[in-house]
């Protein structure tokens, strides 16, 4: 919550208190010049009082300091306003001694010392008129007065110019001030215009943010039942035909998900919430999994994929695997799609840094035209009018490639020419993760569904009938229940070897049963498994603050879907028997 802003008198006491030094080591020299050239006990005793005064000062001012806030009305006005006057009285009053006891020379410095606390009292009192006329009435009445009575008394013209002069003086001090007035006054209208118009953009963020977590929501769970059931369906036996068009459908459906995934990523990156993981990745069968994914799309346009791994890259990197993954999946989607024949080559490349892997996507497509390269990493934009209509994609892909990288400390960089291809090169920081061949096998030794106990939490009718189809054939015994209170009960009386929990269900949440699971009895160390639509990573750091074993996204990814409840399961056994 932001602060209350201080008020004039607030900000004025601060700055007395700040200042308070540098006008007593003034005084004194001030005081000793005043000696100098006027010898007499008048300086010392001046400076007696400049002190008194200035405990005065901080005195009334006290309140002010204490509360920032507090408005200077009435009494409350009065009594700083007093000692103002009384400051600036004593503080200028120097000025006529040093008129007529010091000679030519003391006229002018006193003259000058009441021309200072002029200006010092306008730049630091504008703020508040009243104070402002209480430090400035006193020494304008010494620059004024002392030149006119020396005329009058002396019969002789001087005066009248040097009091014409400070009549001049202070002509340009109000002007001045009136200037300095308003020029705060629209400083202030435009930091408070600012801060309103800030306030309006972290609204419209968190807005912003909710309508995506709600449209997310909301995709992914329709999206989750055509996907799977198109897995579900490429599992039966099919024609030819039927067998093509449940690719169509699966291949549709993961342009979508990589879509909505793009959106959500620029929305964090534009936010500035994106957040790295880091984890080991096994580098040749990540790469490999991913060339396998668009090779048959190649394939089908007669464009040959190719693979080359340098022999001295390490077998497992510690990086964002995910982040990472969704960069070469971008670029070699971009590859494929803009490539009619020839080949898509991607390569690993060791850069002589250990700290730094480079990885590149070379086609043979239709190229870039020179004045268009940077063009293509803007959000929405492609290299020409025609390429959204011809090709196909947002362009939103390759911006988010590029943010990604330069959020993991890295570069994504292109070369290309017309009619001959392209060549995007990432380049990122990566740590050789110190592990064996072990570590880099995708199933865990042990771990199986075969003859499991699955608790699954989904309140759509739907998705409770896919868990079904494609969990059972594993050999699982399934218990499904339609929401978070369902689940709480059920844990309480039957021991489950891992926990599928959705997030938003009626009655209890994902959140609160799993809390309610972990509070005690016999599932209280049972894995649970996060499977939900809501995929931003307040989610995630929701989900893990409640200690679940993995975070899962709708739509199902059937074989991630096995395999994490697979190591969900062989964890569990090992808790159990530890």
């Amino acid at each position: 919550m932001a602060q209350p802003a201080a008020s004039a008198y607030g900000v004025i006491a601060a700055g007395r208190t700040r200042e308070m030094p540098t006008r007593l080591l003034l005084a004194v020299f001030i005081g000793v010049t005043a000696w100098f050239l006027a010898p007499g006990p008048i300086p010392m005793l001046w400076f007696g009082l400049v002190f008194l005064g200035q405990g005065l000062d901080w005195w009334v001012f006290r309140p002010f300091r204490r509360d920032p806030t507090l408005e200077g009305r009435g009494w409350r006005a009065l009594v700083p306003i007093l000692g103002m006057t009384t400051n600036a009285i004593v503080y200028s009053g120097l000025a006529i001694y040093l008129w007529f006891e010091g000679g030519p020379a003391g006229q002018i410095f006193g003259l000058i010392q009441v021309s200072g606390s002029l200006l010092h009292v306008s730049y630091h009192m504008n703020s508040d008129k009243g104070l402002l006329l209480a430090g400035c009435l006193p020494p304008g009445a010494y620059f004024l007065g002392l030149p006119l009575i020396s005329a009058v008394a002396e019969r002789e013209p001087r005066g009248l110019l040097i009091m014409i002069g400070g009549v001049l003086y202070l002509a340009h001090l109000v002007a001045s001030v009136r200037r300095m007035v308003s020029q705060t006054k629209h400083l202030e209208a435009a930091r408070a215009e600012a801060e309103a118009q800030s306030a309006r953009a972290e609204t419209a963020s968190a807005a912003k943010s909710d309508f995506l977590a709600v449209i997310s929501h909301e995709i992914r769970t329709p999206m989750n039942a055509v996907i799977s059931a198109a897995n579900l369906l490429r599992r039966t036996r099919l024609s030819s035909d039927q067998k093509e068009h449940v690719g169509m459908l699966l291949d549709a459906g993961d342009v979508l998900v990589g879509l909505l995934n793009d959106v959500l990523d620029f929305s964090k990156i534009e936010a500035g919430k994106m957040e790295l993981e880091a984890a080991d990745m096994p580098l040749r069968p990540k790469v490999a999994a991913l060339a396998r994914l668009w090779e048959p799309k190649a394939n089908a346009k007669g464009v040959r994929l190719h693979i080359e791994v340098d022999s001295e890259a390490p077998e497992i990197i510690r990086t964002d695997p995910l982040r990472l993954q969704q960069i070469l999946f971008n670029l070699l989607s971009n590859a494929v799609k803009f490539t009619r024949e020839g080949d898509i080559t991607v390569r690993v490349i060791t850069t002589g840094d250990a700290g730094r892997l480079a990885f590149e996507v070379q086609d043979s497509g239709v190229g870039i035209p020179a004045d268009r390269l940077e063009q293509v990493f803007a959000s929405f934009e492609q290299a020409s009018v025609g390429t959204t209509r011809r090709y196909g994609g947002t362009g939103l892909g390759l911006a988010i490639s590029r943010r990604l990288a330069e959020v993991m400390g890295g570069a994504l960089t292109v070369t290309s020419v017309m009619g001959e291809g392209s060549l995007f090169r990432l380049e990122l920081p990566v740590a050789v993760a110190a592990g064996d061949a072990d570590r880099a096998k995708v199933v865990p030794e042990g771990a199986s569904l075969q003859g499991r106990h699955i608790l699954a939490a989904e309140d759509h009718e739907v998705n409770r009938r896919i868990l079904k189809l494609l969990l059972e054939p594993h050999g699982c015994v399934l218990t499904l229940v339609e929401n978070g209170q369902e689940a709480v009960e059920v844990a309480r009386i039957q021991r489950f070897d891992a926990i599928l929990m959705d997030m938003q269900m009626p009655v209890m949440d994902g959140l609160d049963a799993t809390r309610g699971i972990r509070a005690g009895g016999a599932n209280a160390r049972t894995p649970v498994v996060a499977l939900t639509a809501n995929a931003m990573d307040t989610h995630r750091a929701a989900w893990a603050a409640v200690g679940v074993e993995a975070f899962l996204t709708k739509p199902i990814d059937p074989e991630l879907l096995a395999l994490t409840l697979s190591r969900a399961c062989a964890e569990g056994r090992k808790l159990l028997a530890a």
